[in-house]
Order: structure tokens, then C-alpha cells, then sequence
């Protein structure tokens, strides 16, 4: 009895040891998540006390840039498999994640001058898209003003990559709590003219996420300067030469994983535009809700990352046994917490809409809103697999088939579903959150089904 049991308390240890491994690894990653979506947050809030009018115009105006910037971020997350593994494998360590990084920042700076002109220039796609022009002029006032955060955010992420991949990434914890209270003032003097500063309204949510990220990214570049075990990587060593060989490898790696989340955001982003179809009250129940579900999301998107960088560190180390590990532990921690966030969405939709709204909002709104959130409360599971069950496979490598999968069942079957109950069945704004589910829930089975076959389909060879 005593040996069996002995040696089933060893068979747990490397499970515990890798339990506490992607929980040292991922909380801090998750706080960095919840910072980006808790300035949003924040923006969101306080423009919910303007108006209904103002919250729609920001919510279509960010719209617009979710589907891009995951586009980009997708690019920049191919960094994180690939310094990790470099990691794993240990030869030329500094160099190969030198070389990655530069990538990184090359990738940037080709990409950012077309994004920031579509972004000045929204009020005419929004119009196109058949925006009312009140909203469109809001939204184009306030994207003036964002759109300037969108490269330091963009190069925190890239430098969170760093950190992330030498399982130090505390480093940004505190940068990450300071960003959201210096954002909430900032927001809120520039919104109401507080604090001596002018009230610009819907710009003054824009400006403050501008000058957040600004100050973060700059206090996150010193860090990384000073920290002896981050300086001797020397990242930022000759930025100015083109590295075409490791830029394309990234491109190579990154554009599938840039557009599956592109697919995702798109169907999100496509959504609110059928919300704008629907009416003014949509499009602002559509805001509070996707906030809250985006705002859990954030957890199980940081255990997805930490997967990756475990998982490629397990395949850089040839160690079949802890790339097993590494992916079901990650799994079972972030589908454990979203099965906990649909619990609390199902019995407290009211509160939760509550904290979004100010007096003026009107009570079509609220009800919307509280619908919208019964049928988030649905998908959180299916949400949660499918973004963890991602990262293990990038962990892997494996980019290809997870965009096929995205193609397949978030515009195909989830847009397919949710056009037909909101248009066909006269489900209105209910029907497009039903799709969503559905397309979510297609998504997370597939991912599962591929990572449970990875031996099988050769995707760990190289370990």
C-alpha cells in the first residue's frame, strides 16, 4: 500500500510542479490582458454617462479597430513560440531572440502608417458601412484621438512577448495597475473637463488611452534597459537593420495566427455593425455586453499565451511527456474559470449591466443589454477553449489549421446562424449573440479535437 501510494503521489508531482509553473507564468500575463480591456472599460463607463449616443459612437469607432489590431498583435504573437523555443533549445539563445524581437519592430513600422490613415479617415467606412452620420462624425472624433496608442500598445505587446518567454513576465504587473488608474483620471478629466483640462467628450476618451499607453510603454522599455537579465539580450541593438530572413519567418508564422483572431474580432466587429442596422439602443446593449464577456476573456487569452510559451519551451527540450503537461493544465485552469464567469453572468445579468449605465440610459437598453448577456453567459466555455486551445497549438507551431477552423466556424456557421435568426426569424440583436455562441462553440471542439490528435498528426516531430 505504501509503495502504490508513493508512487502515485509521484506520478502527480510533475503535474503540481507544472500547475504552479503556468500559474507563475500566467496571472501576470492575464493582468496585462485585463489592462488593455480595463482602459476600455473604463472609456466605455464614463461615456455611458454622456449618453447612449456617445457610448454607441465610441463602441463603433473601437469596432473598427479590434479587427486590425489583432490583426497585427497575431504577427507580433508569432514572436512568443519562437523565442520561447529558441529558449528551449538553448544554443544562440541570445542572439536567435534578438533577431525575433528586431523583427518585431520592423513589422511595425511597415504596418502602422497605412493603419493610422484608414483610422483618420473613418467617418467615410463608417458611413459605407450604413452608420447614421451622427454616429460616424462621433466616431471619427474619438479615432483621432485613439488612434495614436495603437503603436506603443503594440510594442508593449511585443516586449510582454520578451519577458513572457523568460517566464519572468511580473515585470509588467505593476506597469499594468498604474496603467488603469492613470487612464481613469486621465479619461475622466479629459471626457468632463476636470482637473483644470478642457471637456472633449468622446475625443477625451481617445486621448486618454493615447497618453496611458504612451507613458506604459516608455516605463516598460526602461525596465527592460536596466534588468541586467533582459539588458544582456540587447534588443534594441542596430533596431535600424532589416533582418529579412527572421522578418519573414515571423510573417510566415504570425499571418495565420493574426488572421484567425482578425476572423474572430471581424464577426464582432461585423455584429455591432448589424446592432447599428437594428438601432441606436442595440449598439449600446452590444457594447456593455461584449465588455463584459471581452473583460473575462482576458483570463483564459493570458493562460492561452502562457500555454504557448510552455508548451514551446517542452518542444524545444525534445520532452514529449511535458508538452502533454503543459496544454491540459492550461485547459483545465482557464474552461474551470470561464464555466465560473458563466455561472456569475446567469445570476447576476442585472448587477453586472448595472455598473455600465448612468440615468439617462434608457430601459430598451438595459433589457437589451441583460439578454445580451444571458446569451454571453452561454459561450463563456466554448470562448475559453477555443482561445486556450489555440495557444497550445501555437506552442506547437501549428498556425495553419486553427485559421481554417476560424474561417469555418465563425463566418460560415456563427455569422450563417446568426444572420438567419436576427433577419430571418426577427430574433433581432438575441439571434447575433446566439451565432456567436454557436460559432465559438464549433471552434473550441475542433481546436480539442486537433490538439488530442497531435502525435498522430505529427505535430510534435520535432520533439
Amino acid at each position: 500500500m505504501t509503495i502504490a501510494t508513493n508512487t502515485r503521489i509521484s506520478d502527480l508531482t510533475p503535474w503540481r510542479s507544472e500547475l504552479r509553473s503556468t500559474l507563475a507564468l500566467a496571472w501576470p500575463l492575464i493582468v496585462a490582458n485585463l489592462t488593455h480591456q480595463a482602459i476600455q472599460a473604463t472609456d466605455v463607463l464614463l461615456l455611458g454617462r454622456l449618453g447612449a449616443t456617445e457610448l454607441a459612437a465610441a463602441t463603433l469607432a473601437l469596432n473598427l479597430t479590434f479587427t486590425f489590431n489583432v490583426l497585427l498583435l497575431g504577427l507580433l504573437l508569432a514572436s512568443s513560440p519562437m523565442m520561447a523555443t529558441a529558449l528551449g533549445k538553448r544554443a544562440n539563445a541570445i542572439r536567435e531572440v534578438r533577431r525575433t524581437f528586431r523583427a518585431g519592430m520592423w513589422l511595425l513600422a511597415i504596418a502602422m502608417p497605412p493603419y493610422w490613415l484608414l483610422l483618420w479617415h473613418s467617418e467615410p467606412v463608417m458611413l459605407a458601412l450604413g452608420q447614421p452620420a451622427e454616429l460616424a462624425q462621433a466616431g471619427q472624433s474619438y479615432l483621432r484621438a485613439y488612434m495614436w496608442c495603437t503603436a506603443p500598445w503594440l510594442l508593449f505587446q511585443l516586449l510582454r512577448n520578451f519577458v513572457a518567454a523568460l517566464e519572468r513576465p511580473a515585470v509588467v504587473l505593476w506597469l499594468s495597475f498604474a496603467a488603469i488608474a492613470l487612464n481613469a483620471l486621465l479619461s475622466w478629466a479629459l471626457i468632463f473637463g476636470k482637473l483644470g483640462m478642457p471637456a472633449l467628450g468622446v475625443a477625451g476618451a481617445g486621448l486618454g488611452s493615447t497618453l496611458t499607453w504612451l507613458i506604459a510603454t516608455a516605463a516598460l522599455i526602461l525596465v527592460v534597459q536596466g534588468d541586467r537579465q533582459f539588458r544582456r539580450f540587447h534588443l534594441f541593438g542596430r533596431f535600424w537593420r532589416l533582418d529579412y530572413e527572421r522578418t519573414v519567418e515571423m510573417v510566415r508564422l504570425g499571418w495565420p495566427i493574426g488572421i484567425t483572431m482578425a476572423l474572430e474580432m471581424g464577426v464582432f466587429a461585423l455584429a455591432a455593425v448589424f446592432m447599428g442596422w437594428i438601432g441606436t439602443p442595440a449598439v449600446a446593449a452590444h457594447a456593455v455586453a461584449l465588455q463584459i464577456a471581452a473583460f473575462t476573456f482576458m483570463v483564459p487569452l493570458g493562460v492561452g499565451q502562457a500555454a504557448t510559451v510552455r508548451v514551446a519551451r517542452a518542444l524545444g527540450k525534445g520532452d514529449l511527456a511535458g508538452i502533454t503537461r503543459a496544454g491540459w493544465t492550461s485547459w483545465g485552469l482557464g474552461v474551470g474559470f470561464m464555466a465560473a464567469m458563466a455561472l456569475l453572468m446567469w445570476l447576476f445579468p442585472s448587477e453586472l449591466v448595472g455598473l455600465f449605465f448612468g440615468p439617462t440610459v434608457g430601459s430598451e437598453t438595459r433589457d437589451l443589454a441583460i439578454a445580451f448577456l444571458a446569451v454571453a453567459a452561454a459561450f463563456q466555455i466554448a470562448d475559453g477553449a477555443q482561445v486556450i486551445g489555440a495557444g497550445m497549438l501555437r506552442g506547437l507551431h501549428d498556425t495553419r489549421w486553427p485559421l481554417v477552423f476560424a474561417l469555418g466556424g465563425y463566418w460560415l456557421f456563427g455569422l450563417g446562424i446568426g444572420t438567419w435568426l436576427a433577419f430571418g426569424r426577427d430574433w433581432k440583436g438575441v439571434g447575433i449573440w446566439v451565432g456567436l455562441a454557436s460559432g465559438l462553440a464549433l471552434v473550441g471542439v475542433l481546436m480539442l479535437g486537433r490538439w488530442i490528435l497531435r502525435e498522430r498528426l505529427g505535430l510534435t516531430r520535432a520533439a
